[in-house]
């Protein structure tokens, strides 16, 4: 049984398409990226599977269980982390921590509250009204709180949005502990190299459709452009033309040739080619692309993620 199911999933604003009949699944126990630009339908998509928004059109099954029908079982098997910071502004951490598992039928569990409050580095903010908290403390907050009746299936949106680089990588540390407790993580991010690190499979969205899917390394290995950069003994002063193909280029005055290889180039043949053309290779370096290279190509949103 999968985690999340979800068929022909549509929504529409004042007539305006937002999601336009998506399909995807997330199995048990992966972490699942759902990534795209602004704009893309990837809110709109969460606020329908955490029952927020209501669905258009298609169904939306947890583990088994329909959004709509049962969703009192539902929601008790999703917790969420919503990209706008949502808290009770009177309520110290601790009160509504203590409050929070109550709405959802769940009994307080202490030694899990605790667990939460320490692994988020709460213990030291317990007393503090929400008015009082930094934006990084709210961050913190707001993760423990989609966390604290247990959720089956953890959904962080946009966790990170403004927080500084010591919280993230304390978060990603946590998020990989629970998930290998069993708890699935749906994750969007404007942080590419964060969901190239993380994600299991990674889902593209753009307006409103799932425009690529598929396992991380794999879409990063079929899609990006692998690099190949030789230094030379003796300067080329021009690129033989069999190389072409290769995309060639004359760097450092012509001792450095780059090459740039798609998914299906062959390198132990362009090695060969090279040694039929007597080039006096002393050193070589490979670099593959990356998550941000494929979004660009497959969008066309200049300069990923983060500038969108």
């Amino acid at each position: 049984m999968n985690a999340l199911n979800i068929e022909n999933l549509q929504k529409s604003f004042d007539q305006v398409p937002a999601v336009k009949g998506i399909n995807f699944a997330i199995k048990q126990g992966e972490i699942f990226g759902l990534l795209g630009p602004n704009g893309a339908g990837k809110s709109t998509t969460i606020n329908m599977i955490a029952g927020v928004v209501r669905l258009g059109g298609g169904n939306i099954t947890a583990f088994g269980y329909d959004v709509e029908r049962d969703y009192r079982r539902t929601r008790k098997m999703i917790g969420v982390v919503h990209q706008e910071v949502v808290i009770d502004n009177f309520f110290t951490i601790d009160q509504s921590l203590k409050l929070h598992a109550g709405y959802y039928g769940v009994k307080d569990d202490p030694a899990w509250r605790h667990l939460l409050i320490d692994r988020l580095g709460l213990k030291p903010h317990l007393h503090k009204v929400m008015l009082k908290l930094s934006g990084g403390l709210k961050r913190r907050f707001m993760i423990a709180k989609a966390l604290i009746h247990r959720p089956q299936l953890l959904i962080l949106d946009e966790p990170t949005a403004g927080v500084d680089v010591e919280l993230r990588h304390g978060l990603w540390d946590f998020v990989r502990e629970i998930n290998k407790q069993g708890i699935t993580i749906l994750l969007t991010t404007h942080y590419l190299e964060e969901a190239e690190e993380m994600c299991d499979r990674i889902a593209i969205m753009n307006h409103g459709d799932v425009i690529a899917m598929e396992e991380t390394h794999e879409l990063v290995r079929r899609l990006s452009t692998r690099q190949l950069r030789f230094r030379l003994a003796e300067p080329l002063v021009e690129i033989p033309t069999v190389l072409e193909h290769l995309q060639p280029n004359l760097k450092e005055d012509g001792r450095l040739l780059q090459l740039n290889l798609s998914a299906t180039d062959n390198v132990g043949a362009i090695l060969s080619l090279l040694c039929e053309q007597k080039l006096d290779i002393c050193d070589m370096e490979s670099d593959q692309g990356n998550l941000e290279e494929v979004f660009i190509q497959l969008t066309g949103i200049n300069g990923g993620l983060e500038n969108v």
